[in-house]
């Protein structure tokens, strides 16, 4: 018998399996209360949460919107969550 002498092959991921419109498709299907949903209930659990909201600067013309973290306060409401002691 012959002995395989080849290591394990590992991908590179540079490449989909799947087909790009099927991508598309799946992610034009999630709504923006899906994404804000999704978005809560991993700040909910503690992590770190990025949200993009409206510039509450209006002379910022060039910055229509911005990010902020989820703990602040303009992005899931007045409250914040605990800084837990680990």
């Amino acid at each position: 018998m012959a002995v395989n002498k080849r290591s394990k092959y590992t991908s590179k991921g540079e490449r989909s399996s799947m087909n790009r419109t099927i991508t598309n498709s799946i992610r034009k299907d999630r709504t923006y209360g899906d994404r804000l949903s999704n978005q809560l209930k991993a700040w909910a659990k503690g992590k770190r949460t990025m949200v993009t909201i409206e510039n509450p600067n209006k002379n910022e013309t060039n910055k229509r919107f911005i990010r902020v973290e989820g703990n602040d306060s303009r992005a899931f409401g007045p409250w914040r969550r605990e800084k837990s002691e680990s």
